[in-house]
C-alpha cells in the first residue's frame, strides 16, 4: 500500500468516525427533548443498541422508562411495541399462535399468528412478573432473534432490541430472572431519582400544553442499512493483545476460584479476599464481549478507532454487575456488585 492510499484509507476511517459520532449525538438530542437528564443512562442505552444488545432498567415506577423506549424508537424511525408482564402472561401471547383459517374448497389450514415479539424495539415492562415458561420463551427470542411455535422457527425482525425493566422495590409477585436470562442482557442501569432541578423541569414540561416532537434522525428507508453500518462499524474497532490482556484480567478477578488475575494486580490480595468472600459465581464470556464492545464504541463516540484503559473503567460496571452471583453474606453486608467491580477497577492494573 502506497502512503498516498495509507493516507485515503485513514482519512474514510476518521470520516466513518465521525459520521457515527454525529449520528449519535443526533438520536441523543432527539430523545433529550423530553427526557430530563439521564443522559448517561440513554447514551449506554444506545450503546447497547449499537452493540446489537439488550438492556435491563431498573428504577421505580414513574420515571420516564416506557417514555424513554418509546422516544428511542421515534428517533430511530422504528416500530415499537409494549408487553406488560404479568403472572398470567403464556408463551403464545407473546411469541404468537397457530390458527385454524379457511382456505378455498372447504379446506382449513394453520396459520401462524405473530405476536408482539415480531417489532424492532420492545419494552418489556416489569419482566420478572412473568413465570418461568415464558420467561423461557423470550430467552429465545434475545439470544438467538427467533421464536418457535408448533415445532417451526420464525425470525424475528432485524434489528431487534430488548429494553427491560423492572421494580427494586416491590419483589411481592415477582419470579427472580434466571442467570441465564441475566446474562443475556448487555447491560444493566439504574435509573435515579431526579435531581432537585431536574425535577422541576419535568414538572414545567409535563403540566402545560406544549409538546416536543421527536423527528427520526433516518430516511424510513434506509434507516435499517444505516443501523447496520454503525453496528458494524463497532465491531471494527480495534483492540490491542494488552487491552485484551487487561479485559481478560478483569472477568478473571470476578472470580473467587481464580488466581490468574491477581498477578498483575497492585495488593491483589485484598482483591481475592474480597471476592473469596462475598462472589459465588463471577462473571463469564459474555461479560468480557460486552465489555469490549461497549469499550469499542466509546472509543468512536470518542473519536478514536481504538480502545484504551479508559473506555473499559467507563462502561464495566453496567456490563457486569449483573453477571456477579452473591452469596448471603453479601446481602448480609449490604455489598452489592458494583461495589466488587469498582474496587477491581481501582486495583487491576493495565
Amino acid at each position: 500500500m502506497t502512503k498516498t492510499e495509507k493516507n485515503e484509507e485513514v482519512s474514510d476511517i476518521k470520516k466513518e468516525i465521525d459520521r457515527f459520532k454525529k449520528d449519535f449525538n443526533s438520536i441523543t438530542e432527539e430523545i433529550g427533548k423530553v427526557i430530563v437528564g439521564n443522559r448517561d443512562i440513554v447514551e449506554k442505552i444506545l450503546i447497547g443498541f449499537f452493540a446489537k444488545g439488550h438492556v435491563l432498567l431498573e428504577g421505580v415506577p414513574g420515571l420516564g422508562k416506557t417514555l424513554l423506549v418509546k422516544s428511542l424508537s421515534k428517533a430511530l424511525g422504528f416500530d415499537f411495541k409494549r408487553i406488560q408482564f404479568t403472572p398470567d402472561l403464556m408463551p403464545a401471547d407473546i411469541t404468537g399462535t397457530q390458527i385454524v383459517v379457511e382456505k378455498g374448497g372447504g379446506r382449513k389450514e394453520f396459520e401462524f399468528t405473530p405476536g408482539p415479539l415480531f417489532t424492532n424495539i420492545l419494552l418489556a415492562d416489569e419482566i420478572n412478573r412473568a413465570t418461568p415458561k415464558t420467561q423461557s420463551a423470550m430467552l429465545e427470542a434475545m439470544e438467538e432473534r427467533q421464536v418457535t411455535v408448533a415445532g417451526k422457527s420464525h425470525g424475528l425482525r432485524e434489528p431487534f432490541f430488548v429494553m427491560a425493566t423492572q421494580n427494586p422495590i416491590e419483589m411481592e409477585g415477582t419470579y427472580t430472572l434466571p442467570e441465564a436470562q441475566m446474562d443475556r442482557f448487555f447491560f444493566r442501569l439504574h435509573i435515579a431519582f431526579p435531581k432537585f432541578e431536574e425535577l422541576k423541569t419535568i414538572l414545567r414540561q409535563t403540566t402545560v400544553n406544549e409538546s416536543y416532537n421527536i423527528q427520526p434522525v433516518f430516511d424510513s428507508g434506509s434507516a435499517v442499512k444505516r443501523v447496520a453500518e454503525m453496528r458494524k462499524l463497532v465491531r471494527e474497532v480495534l483492540v490491542s493483545s494488552e487491552m485484551e490482556d487487561y479485559i481478560t484480567g478483569i472477568i478473571l478477578a470476578t472470580h473467587p476460584d481464580s488466581k490468574d488475575a491477581l498477578d498483575s494486580a497492585s495488593d491483589g490480595d485484598k482483591i481475592e479476599d474480597l471476592v473469596g468472600r462475598y462472589v459465588t459465581y463471577g462473571a463469564g464470556p459474555r461479560g468480557a464481549q460486552a465489555v469490549t464492545l461497549a469499550a469499542k464504541a466509546n472509543a468512536l463516540l470518542d473519536g478514536r478507532p481504538n480502545i484504551y484503559e479508559g473506555d473499559v473503567k467507563k462502561v464495566a460496571v453496567s456490563a457486569l454487575n449483573h453477571r456477579m452471583l452473591l452469596n448471603f453474606e453479601a446481602d448480609a453486608d449490604n455489598v452489592k456488585s458494583h461495589h466488587i467491580i469498582e474496587k477491581i477497577l481501582e486495583k487491576l492494573k493495565k
